[in-house]
Parts: structure tokens; sequence; C-alpha cells
């Protein structure tokens, strides 16, 4: 399995990551089983056996703890887009991104992970959270922004490339995760494809570039749009 080289990890970082991820995993687990509005701060910390004060220390609120299993999703895509081959260019090097954070098996991705579709639910229901996760969605975003330009040893600041390339292939994955959230595999007619596949063809798409048919191509009577 391909992974994205990481540095030796010491003894206190493994011990922070480790606290991180059990208050994450605290807080996701009471939302599922309880919905956002009947969880406090408290709450997460009683479950992960750890004060107030250090839930304090790893995040600022009970939402970007809950969304944190996104954002570390977001990072591993991210290590990944770092590692790509120079030569590759940035909209190939974001799917082959992808492709790697879709086959780990060690840090499974969101089509191999319990409570993830329910989660995006919920996202998409509180206020909060669909806050939180547009934040979160942003400053990776961001990142990716950043890495895509480095590869090309270009200034983000002033040569769109890397931003269009990278909000290219984010919105090939939010469409892929909306039709995979929206229509579970095996619902209906069973023919809903899963997410791998779901991306694949909005990368795909995205090649192609089709022209416009239909009704919607046509300039609209009165010289402006509906």
């Amino acid at each position: 399995m391909e992974r994205a080289e990481e540095a030796p990890e010491g003894r206190r970082d493994r011990k922070a990551r480790r606290t991180r991820e059990s208050l994450a995993a605290a807080a996701l687990q009471l939302v599922l089983e309880r919905g956002p509005a009947a969880v406090s701060v408290e709450d997460v910390t009683d479950l992960a056996d750890v004060s107030r004060r250090t839930f304090s220390r790893y995040f600022p609120s009970r939402e970007d703890a809950v969304l944190d299993c996104l954002r570390a999703d977001f990072a591993r895509i991210n290590a990944a887009l770092a590692a790509r081959p120079a030569a590759e260019s940035p909209l190939t090097a974001y799917r082959a991104a992808l492709r790697v954070w879709l086959r780990d098996e060690q840090d499974p991705a969101w089509h191999r992970r319990p409570g993830v579709r329910e989660l995006f639910g919920l996202i998409a229901e509180e206020p909060s959270l669909t806050a939180a996760y547009r934040r979160i969605c942003v400053d990776e975003e961001e990142a990716s922004i950043r890495i895509a330009a480095a590869r090309l040893g270009l200034d983000a600041e002033y040569d769109l490339r890397p931003a269009v390339a990278v909000g290219l292939g984010v919105a090939a994955l939010q469409a892929a995760a909306r039709a995979w959230v929206r229509h579970p595999v095996g619902a209906s007619s069973g023919e809903t494809p899963d997410l791998p596949d779901l991306l694949e063809r909005a990368f795909d798409l995205l090649a192609a570039e089709p022209p416009p048919d239909g009704p919607s191509a046509r300039p609209h009577p009165s010289g402006a749009h509906p």
C-alpha cells in the first residue's frame, strides 16, 4: 500500500496524538448516539476520562472535536499530495492522492469507516457542524493549494493555476461524497456505486468536459438567466 512517508514519532507526540484521538472518538460516538444538541464538552471529557482543560488544549469547540476525523482525512490527502512525483500535473496529482487515501488499509477512508455517512447527515442538518466543516474544508483546501504551488515552483498568491486545479479536485471529491451520502450502495435499485467509483466518475467528467446540451445551453429569451 502506497503511503506518504512520515517522520518518526516521539513518545510525547505519540501520547498527544492518542489523547486527541480519544477525545475526537468520544465526541463522535456521543454525537452519533445522542445528536449534537444532547452532547456537551463535559460529556466528552467524562467519556474520554480527561479534564476540561485537557480538552481545550486540543480543540476550541465541541464541533472541532466531532469533526476531527474528517480534518485528519484531509490532512492525509494533503500528505499524499505532497508525496506525488513532481512531473504530475496538479489535478492528476490530486486525483492520485485521493486514490492513495481511498486504498489506505491502516487509516480507512470514509466508505470503509462506520458512522461517516451518518456524520455527514448531521453536518447537513446542524448549523454549528456545517460551519465548522466549511472552515475545515477551507483551511485544508488552502493547504492543498500551497502544496500544489510548491510542487510547480509557483507563487499561489499570484498564479491561479494551483488554486484552479485544486478547486476542481475538491469539487470532484465533494460531488462524489454527496452522491455517496445520499444514495447508499444497495438502496432502492442497488445500482449506486461506492465512493471510489463515484470519485473516478467525477474526475472522468472533468477530463471529458462535455459541452452543455438541452434547454439550459440555449440563451434565455429575455437575454438574462432565470
